[in-house]
């Protein structure tokens, strides 16, 4: 039969299977920070990447690696494939970069069809031809891939407004352990028939499917965009925070930053122990301005100084939160939180207690989500544990997203409750009675 690389040669072509020694440095050493190391330390590599082009190729390499017993690692680009929990024994790696093309863009019904493999960028450049978008502000938007996201459930921001990546996904065509092609939803926001496997799919990472192709809501894009940035105490932050939400302003974006994240950002409204509050608005330029000088007003009443962006200021500045909190190359730690919004300035206090200098993080102030990165330094597993007990405490959660594999083999990345796991492994053995995709991901 051959090795699993001559296999799958012979079934995608000799172009579309890279050796292992081929794959490039980069993503190569991001795949391995996604393996699990034996009892000895040591880290197997997979044997090859196969780069299926079209969704029926995708489905006739399943098949096959299913007849053969093949352990499978779903990825696109790789930037967000060592999130999450540790994979063990992966023996093909499945990349969907070359399915990256758009099916169907039915603009008049705000909707577009696209393969899994198409980047997150190209796609919002195509759109904004036609005046639209996604609504959607990823981790690595350049280099991410919408089947990515999706597995990741990856989104930013402007779930303020748009809500999260599940509430976007309206059909959904993806290919099972065994091969066979499954299709739910479909293309007309109005007409979604079928068994909601869209859901299930967003925030899967790659353990019940791998997505062919996904069919996904879009939005006018709008006329202007200005940023309000403010800073002040935790107290009139807080307070602030709260008139917003009883007030008439419709803010796409309204993130709490951590007094480090807004040193960062090199505003000249840092100052030691102050709090950044963000609020985008976009809309027409004149609803956009009213609004700015509505919520410039209510800072100004709690002694709050600001600062508005505007133009290309507006998008820097939102792209720079992204970049300072999860940088791509370099080494750290990043963990996803969610905690009610009423203790998301609780949360913030207990961080910069318990956490040495050199951590930022932002939360979405109306869904207490957010996400936290640090840079290297020890961080011992009883202070991770500490953290995610005070976010349990509050009615939230803490998920060990980015880390090096010495950290995740000792400190369990999900921290789900045993009923929560006992439905993970239902679902599973529904959708892979094997275990072969994405295997012991959930742990």
């Amino acid at each position: 039969m051959g090795t699993i690389a001559q296999q799958v040669a012979a079934l995608l072509g000799e172009t579309a299977t890279q050796p292992w020694e081929a794959v490039d440095p980069d993503l190569r050493q991001r795949l391995t920070a996604t393996l699990r190391p034996d009892r000895a330390g040591r880290i197997t590599p997979p044997h090859c990447i196969a780069q299926p082009a079209t969704l029926e190729e995708l489905a006739e390499l399943m098949t096959c690696a299913h007849r053969e017993g093949w352990r499978i690692l779903p990825c696109g680009h790789g930037t967000k494939v060592a999130w999450g929990g540790l994979v063990a024994g992966v023996d093909l790696v499945v990349s969907t970069t070359r399915l990256n093309r758009v099916v169907d863009h039915a603009i008049g019904d705000l909707t577009v069809t696209v393969e899994a493999g198409l980047p997150f960028a190209q796609l919002q450049t195509q759109l904004a031809q036609t005046g639209q978008s996604l609504g959607l502000d990823p981790a690595y938007p350049h280099r991410a891939t919408l089947g990515g996201i999706i597995a990741t459930a990856d989104t930013g921001a402007l779930r303020q407004r748009y809500g999260g990546v599940r509430d976007r996904v309206i059909g959904i065509t993806l290919v099972r352990h065994d091969g066979q092609i499954a299709k739910a939803g479909g293309r007309v926001v109005k007409n979604v028939a079928g068994y909601d496997l869209m859901k299930l799919m967003t925030g899967s990472y790659g353990t019940l499917g791998i997505v062919g192709q996904a069919t996904l809501r879009t939005y006018p894009q709008p006329e202007a965009s200005q940023t309000v940035l403010l800073a002040g105490a935790d107290t009139t932050i807080g307070d602030l925070m709260a008139a917003v939400r009883r007030s008439p302003l419709t803010p796409v974006a309204m993130d709490l930053l951590s007094p480090s994240l807004l040193a960062a950002t090199g505003t000249d409204l840092a100052d030691t122990g102050t709090y950044g509050l963000a609020l985008q608005f976009q809309a027409i330029a004149a609803g956009v301005a009213e609004q700015a000088q509505v919520l410039t007003a209510l800072a100004g009443d709690r002694g709050i100084s600001g600062n508005i962006l505007t133009a290309g200021t507006d998008t820097a500045f939102w792209t720079q939160i992204q970049t300072e909190i999860c940088p791509q190359t370099e080494p750290g730690l990043l963990l996803k939180v969610g905690i009610s919004p009423a203790d998301a300035l609780a949360l913030m206090a207990w961080l910069t207690t318990h956490l040495p200098p050199g951590w930022r993080g932002r939360l979405h102030a109306s869904s207490g989500i957010g996400q936290l990165g640090m840079l290297p330094f020890p961080t011992a597993r009883e202070t991770l544990e500490q953290l995610r007990s005070f976010c349990q405490r509050h009615g939230g959660y803490c998920v060990l997203l980015k880390a090096p594999p010495a950290v995740k083999q000792d400190f369990d990345a999900w921290g789900l409750s045993v009923d929560s796991r006992r439905l993970m492994a239902l679902l599973q053995a529904q959708f892979d009675p094997q275990g072969r995709l994405s295997p012991g991901r959930w742990g």
